[in-house]
């Protein structure tokens, strides 16, 4: 027995519920299960248990104790197990222990194969304390065993401590688990807030077939208003029967619950500005996932780690990595920096593209679309170490990305040179926690794609636009790369990824000619050469339909393509029906929120939400998004918003999917460093982090999904646990959406309808030569006449600056151009008109004119 007294672990709701923790039932004399380990109350000594070579075991007392050393680096470095503990293939079992040690200190409890590959039938991680404390839990085994092994990892602290383990049992015969998710009230809302103009909707769960009366409640306590549910019947993505709430006529902004069928739902707020917080975090979220640089505390608070992979021992580093050796070659490459792709140490090419893509397609829409806001994501507008470089802090942080794929294409001279490797990761998987600069794997370069070279070629283009008002001899490195990575991949068109291997995920793609249309269209965009152009309209992709129904990812990229051409001024010759395509789909996307009763804009064919269900969620709404940029239509500008109800809380779940936004949101982000769950001492993932939602087909891999998630309806797969890493992981490309979408409803304002234009402008190329150009700009009052003193902004499409000016006062900021005084040149007696001209130098690249213009802040037509 314990010296010690001996506790009952105490567990959060949340907790119990996703790890399966249920006491099994007291067996009768007739049906006694047996007991499948030996001497577990260590009344004879250490007598069928052992201990690694730093550890004496102890059981003089009649409890095992060992003094465990400090300065290791993982649990496994230090183990108590046993061996040969049989096991029966579908039996449940309930496997418990009394355990004592350093305060908070989180240890790993596993019954496990005893040899490489090491799976596991149960790994928990118990966080122990001074007092003695009883642990269970309930499994059911996947495969006959007559040698299992129970096993303690117990290193991983800096500090010595004991260890002491008493009443080690492992019965069958036990009550298999059963998951009930913790879905809180039935009403569901979004939890962040609603535009004051925009759509409010929430959905009830419930038995009633007829209506049922609502009431929105204010702070105060008093009725703000009232109404009747709209039944809907049984939503077939959730399996529940709801109604739907509209309370979009409520427009005074506050705080507020909704009550129905005697259920009131988490509070929320109507406000102006619900999402500028949560754009800026999506995006900040980046810089703690950044490998090669120490992250510092006074920028990210609470995040503070020492660089990871930078070769400090016991880690090996990214500054000199080699080819792996089922691929060898004979050079190596510092691939350094960038970002870790997602929970584990991995980064990865066709990831990082699309990821670092949409960063920088945040600041491009932001100079193009009539709502987008030049000043949201300037310099020092986020916490990044580059602030008040006089270059915008999304551009700062997409650069530390594209510095990472420009280090993973082939040297010149190599066999595949141009070409760029698909990724670098560790030999073997690593447990949880691990922090980047603890990882001891030995690290590999993996064999060029076809696919990371597109996306190479494709970023590469994207950056030599974005960069050239900034750092032109940077662009100029992008737009070499990428023309070198497109003649390679035109070279080796059929390089393909494939699935398997070990320490990292495969990112197997067998399809690229999505990724050649998109990498051609940022190329013709970058140069317009006549050969991008060329390579372009005769994709068969350019005129089919490229938007599905179950959106678009790193697999599927002609989107990007189809987008970039629809928005970035350009000389297509069919542009218009380019921009016709994305509202057509448009249209089709905005029917799913329309028809859903939890505005969910993601409708897959088959029925089965896929890995990553949220990002493509959020992807269809970029599209919406783009189609109100295209046309102005309200409609699509509302669908997005309504859309994003569902990602923050108005969902079966009842969950926020996003880190710090909502009363019930998720924290257990699968991570090796946004750990809490298993270690105190680590924090969980920043506010701002999106979980890659429900997965249908979790259930397949995924050792918790398997256990708590069998059957579930498309909306139910998903769990909150940082080991469900086909439900609950990060991804930079899923945070790359989040941060897209929500930088767009961040520049909806309070969602009034948009101004009617009092203004138009005629932008006119007169003379052009090599490098230069020669401008006239005519800005005419469609009601009311210019007002005095007036200024007209616009944002150059690529690396154009201004020279010289007459009849107006230009000034240039990076790509912006403010030209003030325009009442004082009116070309009419009504003060109707004004003209002025300039010269200007067009940099690398086609000189496109300017589309977005406004006139005192407002949009001209």
């Amino acid at each position: 027995m314990s010296p010690q007294r001996t506790t009952a672990v105490s567990l959060s709701a949340t907790a119990a519920l996703a790890l399966g923790l249920l006491h099994p039932p007291a067996a009768t004399a007739d049906d006694a299960p047996v007991e499948q380990i030996t001497n577990g109350d260590f009344a004879d000594g250490t007598t069928g248990w052992w201990g690694t070579e730093q550890l004496t075991l102890d059981a003089s007392d009649g409890v095992l104790c060992t003094d465990v050393p400090g300065g290791t680096g993982d649990p496994w470095e230090v183990i108590v197990g046993q061996n040969d503990v049989p096991l029966v293939a579908g039996e449940t079992y309930a496997f418990s222990f009394s355990a004592s040690g350093l305060e908070g200190r989180p240890v790993r409890a596993l019954i496990q194969e005893p040899v490489d590959p090491w799976r596991t039938e149960l790994d928990e991680r118990p966080i122990l304390g001074a007092e003695t404390t009883r642990y269970e839990y309930v499994f059911t085994a996947t495969t006959d065993r007559e040698d299992g092994q129970v096993a303690f990892q117990i290193g991983g602290s800096d500090e010595p401590w004991t260890f002491c383990l008493d009443d080690v049992s492992l019965l069958g015969g036990a009550e298999p688990p059963v998951y009930e998710p913790d879905t809180g009230p039935r009403v569901r809302v979004n939890q962040v807030g609603y535009l004051p103009h925009g759509p409010k909707g929430a959905t009830v769960v419930t038995d009633a077939e007829d209506p049922l009366p609502w009431t929105l409640n204010a702070a105060d306590g008093s009725v703000a208003a009232e109404g009747e549910t709209t039944p809907y019947g049984t939503d077939d993505t959730s399996g529940q029967n709801v109604h739907t709430v509209d309370f979009g006529g409520v427009t005074a902004e506050g705080d507020y619950t909704l009550t129905a069928d005697g259920e009131t739902s988490h509070p929320f707020a109507i406000a102006a500005d619900p999402y500028s917080a949560l754009a800026a975090d999506a995006l900040e979220f980046y810089y703690t996932q950044r490998s090669g640089i120490e992250i510092l505390d006074e920028i990210a608070p609470g995040y503070g780690r020492e660089a990871g992979h930078v070769g400090t021992a016991p880690n090996q580093g990214d500054t000199d990595v080699t080819c792996h050796p089922s691929h060898p070659c004979d050079y190596s490459l510092d691939v350094s920096g960038g970002w870790y792709d997602a929970g584990d140490h991995g980064k990865y090419v066709v990831n990082g593209g699309i990821s670092v893509h949409q960063l920088m397609s945040i600041y491009e829409r932001a100079h193009t679309a009539p709502t987008g806001d030049p000043d949201r994501f300037g310099d020092s507008t986020l916490a990044l170490p580059e602030q008040g470089n006089e270059v915008p802090d999304v551009l700062d942080e997409a650069r530390w990305e594209m510095e990472f794929l420009l280090a993973m294409q082939v040297p010149e001279g190599e066999e595949l040179a141009g070409m760029a490797h698909h990724k670098v990761h560790d030999e073997r998987w690593t447990g949880l926690p691990l922090m980047p600069a603890d990882d001891p794997q030995p690290r590999y370069l993996h064999p060029p794609s076809t696919a990371a070279t597109l996306n190479l070629a494709a970023t590469g283009a994207q950056c030599s636009r974005v960069f050239a008002p900034y750092d032109a001899d940077f662009a100029a490195t992008c737009l070499a790369a990428a023309e070198t990575a497109w003649d390679a991949a035109v070279a080796h068109p059929d390089r393909l990824a494939t699935a398997g291997g070990e320490g990292g995920g495969p990112y197997d793609d067998d399809t690229v000619a999505d990724e050649f249309y998109w990498a051609a269209a940022e190329l013709y965009l970058a140069t317009g050469d006549a050969a991008y152009e060329e390579a372009v309209t005769s994709s068969e992709l350019h005129t089919g339909d490229v938007f599905t129904e179950g959106g678009f990812d790193w697999r599927w990229t002609a989107p990007l393509g189809r987008l970039q051409l629809a928005t970035v001024p350009n000389g297509l010759e069919d542009r218009g029906d380019v921009r016709a395509s994305v509202v057509e789909a448009a249209e089709e996307y905005l029917a799913n929120v329309a028809e859903h009763p939890y505005g969910l804009s993601y409708s897959p064919d088959s029925g089965v939400f896929a890995w990553g269900s949220n990002a493509l969620v959020l992807n269809n709404m970029a599209v919406m998004a783009t189609a109100y940029d295209i046309g102005g239509d309200v409609r699509f500008r509302d669908g997005v918003l309504e859309g994003l109800d569902y990602i923050l809380g108005r969902n079966a779940l009842n969950r926020s999917y996003v880190t710090g936004y909502g009363t019930a949101d998720t924290v257990n982000q699968h991570s090796r460093w946004y750990a809490h769950q298993l270690d105190p001492a680590l924090p969980n993932p920043p506010a701002g982090t999106l979980s890659g939602g429900p997965n249908s087909d979790a259930a397949t891999w995924d050792p918790v999904a398997q256990a708590n998630l069998a059957g579930c309806a498309p909306q139910f797969c998903h769990i909150d646990h940082i080991d469900s890493w086909a439900t609950n992981e990060l991804t930079i490309n899923w945070n790359a959406a989040l941060a897209w979408v929500a930088a767009f409803a961040a520049d909806q304002g309070d969602a009034s309808a948009p101004a009617s234009s009092s203004c138009e402008v005629e932008y006119t190329v007169h003379d052009s030569w090599p490098g230069g150009f020669n401008a006239q700009v005519t800005v005419r009052s469609t009601g009311g006449g210019l007002p005095e003193g007036g200024e007209l902004v616009w944002s150059f499409p690529g690396g154009q600056a201004v020279s010289d000016s007459w009849s107006a006062e230009l000034a240039q900021s990076g790509r912006v151009v403010t030209a003030g005084s325009l009442g004082w040149y009116s070309g009419s007696s009504d003060s109707s008109e004004a003209t002025f001209g300039f010269l200007g130098s067009t940099g690398p690249g086609p000189n496109a004119s300017p589309e977005r213009f406004t006139l005192d802040g407002s949009v001209c037509g």
